[in-house]
């Protein structure tokens, strides 16, 4: 398993988003030039975020987007699913797939607990587990 540009980046933004506690749309021009960021790739990965609900949107005139949920509600493993295709380390754990020789496949209970281990560890750890001190 490795984390794409996308999964990072819309972990990325999420935080940015997390960090603002002015309680207004943060548009997503002003994300790109903080984080260095393509403003059009932040489009693709911002449309994934929103129709998962993950944020809200505002067109026009001081539009933008904001957080639906307290950042200690957003489990990293939430946010990387989403732009990830998957987070198995391995192909016959993906979801959806069957592994025909699971049964038989010595290294299968490796792998699942490996499966395990990773995503034990991304929904323990939340937005807010990433801010700074001074947000917590």
């Amino acid at each position: 398993m490795m984390i794409s540009t996308r999964g990072r980046y819309a972990l990325r933004v999420m935080l940015d988003l997390a960090k603002d506690e002015s309680g207004t749309y943060v548009p997503l021009d002003d994300i790109a030039r903080r984080e260095g960021m393509s403003e059009k790739y932040l489009e693709s990965i911002i449309v994934v975020l929103s129709r998962a609900g993950l944020v809200k949107a505002l067109r026009g005139k001081g539009g933008g987007y904001m957080l639906t949920r307290q950042p200690h509600e957003y489990p990293i493993g939430e946010i990387l699913r989403l732009t990830e295709k998957t987070l198995a380390p391995v192909t016959c754990l993906e979801s959806g797939a069957a592994c025909p020789e699971a049964d038989a496949c010595p290294t299968f209970p490796l792998w699942q607990g490996l499966d395990k281990v990773i995503d034990d560890y991304l929904m323990a750890h939340s937005l807010a587990d990433l801010l700074p001190k001074a947000h917590n």
